[in-house]
């Protein structure tokens, strides 16, 4: 059966120790979505939302969040981030927003955590922007889509 890679035999918590893995390219790819009133979601589309821009200020905020992970996550390695992208698709049958984020790097470890935290934020800054008029909001499917690079390889969902 695996282990848990952040705990030493003791069980304390720890950060993995990657001196030893060899830098690779790698990308993650992200997805989220919020779904909301039909009325919000028309709101969106118009730029009527009084706190401004939402899709832009997200697409900002899940950058920026990508670019801190590892000050959010406790055991998450600090990288040189080289790309981040987050797009927004509108789905208006169903009032969704999704979400997609996509990071790369060449590093000793991966960035499926930043491609998720990116997500996250995105999210959340979509809710924070229009809970004025909307409490409703549901946030969810945040799940890694696909990673490559590195010892473990590809994933594809």
């Amino acid at each position: 059966m695996p282990k848990f890679s952040h705990f030493d035999k003791q069980g304390r918590a720890q950060m993995v120790d990657v001196t030893g893995k060899a830098p690779t390219q790698r990308e993650a790819v992200a997805r989220g979505a919020v779904t909301m009133k039909k009325e919000t979601f028309r709101l969106i589309e118009k730029g009527g939302i009084a706190k401004g821009d939402v899709i832009g200020i997200a697409r900002v905020a899940g950058i920026m969040a990508a670019k801190k992970t590892p000050e959010l996550i406790p055991l998450c390695h600090p990288l040189a981030v080289t790309a981040v992208n987050v797009d927004f698709r509108l789905d208006g049958k169903t009032s969704t927003i999704l979400i997609e984020s996509r990071v790369r790097t060449t590093g000793s470890t991966g960035v499926e955590m930043e491609a998720l935290t990116a997500v996250t934020a995105a999210a959340l800054t979509i809710y924070d922007m229009c809970k004025a008029v909307d409490r409703e909001m549901v946030i969810s499917g945040i799940m890694l889509i696909e990673k490559s690079g590195g010892k473990s390889g590809v994933f594809k969902r």
